[in-house]
């Protein structure tokens, strides 16, 4: 069983493809191994896992939790495909603002490390997405914050032009708006 880390153009965000095993049963896979991610200095403690269920066009996000409830993320599609998007909302990181998005999917059956300190989003592009994201800290509601999916200032390539997103997400603020959430 193994992993393979791929570190992208923002320091911080992992895409980890496992090792996927099929036979005539159907497949196998590790979805989490701390002594792995350890050697790879992604150390934390998961404390709740989230599982979402969502059809074609749904945006969820940005959503991030302001310190000292902030929260890392590894996410999952467990069925279907999915848009991933993390956002550097570090004050004084050389990459603030910037994003990055990784594909993943029942196929693929990768992994997106999205530590504290960015902001995260996806987007369903298959008929239906079942998602699982295993999180080091329990959802705090007053430091609950996010970022508006089409913020003009991070020109966020999505795949969908017009995504269906919650009232709540509608209404959130722009990355200027947020700036300090995460200082250095």
């Amino acid at each position: 069983m193994g992993f393979h880390f791929e570190r992208g153009p923002l320091d911080g965000p992992v895409l980890i493809r496992a090792d996927v095993y099929h036979d005539d049963r159907g497949f196998f896979f590790e979805s989490y191994k701390r002594s792995a991610f350890v050697a790879e200095e992604i150390s934390v403690d998961f404390v709740q896992d989230n599982v979402s269920h969502s059809r074609r066009g749904v945006l969820r996000g940005l959503h991030f939790q302001k310190p000292p409830h902030a929260q890392g993320k590894l996410v999952c599609a467990l069925a279907g495909r999915i848009f991933d998007v993390a956002v550097d909302i570090r004050d004084g990181s050389p990459t603030f603002g910037r994003w990055q998005a990784v594909e993943l999917s029942d196929e693929n059956r990768s992994l997106f490390w999205v530590p504290e300190g960015f902001a995260h989003a996806f987007l369903v592009l298959s008929e239906t997405a079942t998602v699982i994201y295993k999180v080091t800290r329990e959802y705090a509601p007053t430091y609950d914050s996010g970022i508006r999916w089409d913020d003009p200032s991070l020109a966020i390539t999505w795949p969908i032009a017009e995504p269906l997103v919650s009232p709540k997400d509608a209404r959130l603020g722009t990355l200027a708006e947020c700036r300090g959430a995460f200082p250095r």
